[in-house]
C-alpha cells in the first residue's frame, strides 16, 4: 500500500467522528447522554423528534463508537462510551462559541436578560457550597442527578419546583445549574423564583463544562467531604 494511501486512510478513520457529530440532533442526542444513560424512547422524547428519528440517529453515533447500548429487561439503553465523548461536546461548542459571531450573538441574546455567573466562578462557587453559604440547585430531571451532580447540590427538577419551592429558604442566594449553556431549565427555574422573592443566578455551566474543567464531579451516592474537597 502506498503512504499516500496510507495516510488517506488514517484521515478517514478520524472523519467518522466529524461525519457521527455533523448532525445538530446527534449533537444534542450527545448532550443528553452525557446527562445520564436514557432509552430511545426517552432520547426523542427530550430531542423533540420521532422514535424512528432518533434511533436512526443513534446508529450512526454507535457506529462510530461515540455511545454504547446495554439491556435492561425489554429496553435499551444509550450512554455515551466514555468522557472524552462529553469532554469533545464541550470542546465543540467552545470552538463554536470562538469562532462563530453568529452563536455568539444568539448566546448574548439568549443570557441578556438573566442573572448568569460566568465560568470563572467555579472555584468560588466550590468554595461557598462547602462553606454553606448558598444553595445549589440541579433543576434537572432526577435520574440525571442521580446518575451525577455538582458537589452539594440540592435536587428540585423543574417540573416540581412550584410543588416544592417552600423547600428552598429565602435567606440563602442559590445557583441554579441544567444540562448547560443551550439549556433553558435553570432560566425557567429562575424566574419561578425570582416572582416568589427568591435571590438566584445561573450557572452557565452543566456537569459537562464543570468536568471538562477539571472540576470534581459527584454520583448521588457518594457523599462529598467538605475537607476532602477543600484541599
Amino acid at each position: 500500500m502506498k503512504p499516500a494511501t496510507q495516510k488517506d486512510q488514517l484521515f478517514e478513520q478520524v472523519a467518522r467522528i466529524g461525519k457521527a457529530t455533523s448532525s445538530p440532533k446527534r449533537l444534542e442526542l450527545l448532550e443528553l447522554l452525557a446527562q445520564s444513560e436514557k432509552s430511545v424512547d426517552q432520547l426523542a422524547q427530550e430531542a423533540g423528534i420521532g422514535i424512528k428519528l432518533a434511533s436512526a440517529h443513534l446508529k450512526v453515533l454507535r457506529e462510530s463508537h461515540l455511545v454504547k447500548t446495554r439491556k435492561e429487561g425489554k429496553f435499551v439503553l444509550y450512554r455515551l462510551s466514555g468522557q472524552d465523548v462529553a469532554n469533545l461536546w464541550v470542546t465543540m461548542r467552545e470552538l463554536a462559541e470562538n469562532h462563530l459571531a453568529e452563536l455568539t450573538l444568539a448566546l448574548k441574546e439568549l443570557s441578556s436578560k438573566r442573572d448568569k455567573l460566568t465560568t470563572y466562578d467555579r472555584q468560588n462557587l466550590l468554595q461557598q457550597a462547602i462553606r454553606g453559604e448558598i444553595i445549589v440547585l440541579d433543576v434537572r430531571p432526577s435520574d440525571e442527578y442521580l446518575n451525577g451532580h455538582l458537589p452539594f447540590a440540592r435536587s428540585i427538577p423543574l417540573a416540581e419546583l412550584e410543588q416544592r419551592i417552600e423547600e428552598l429558604p429565602k435567606d440563602f442566594p442559590i445557583v441554579a445549574y441544567c444540562r448547560g449553556p443551550f439549556c433553558l431549565m435553570s432560566a425557567t427555574a429562575q424566574d419561578v423564583l425570582k416572582t416568589k422573592g427568591y435571590s438566584v443566578q445561573i450557572l452557565s455551566d452543566g456537569i459537562c463544562e464543570w468536568q471538562a474543567a477539571g472540576m470534581p464531579l459527584h454520583p448521588h451516592h457518594a457523599k462529598p467531604h467538605r475537607a476532602e474537597i477543600a484541599q
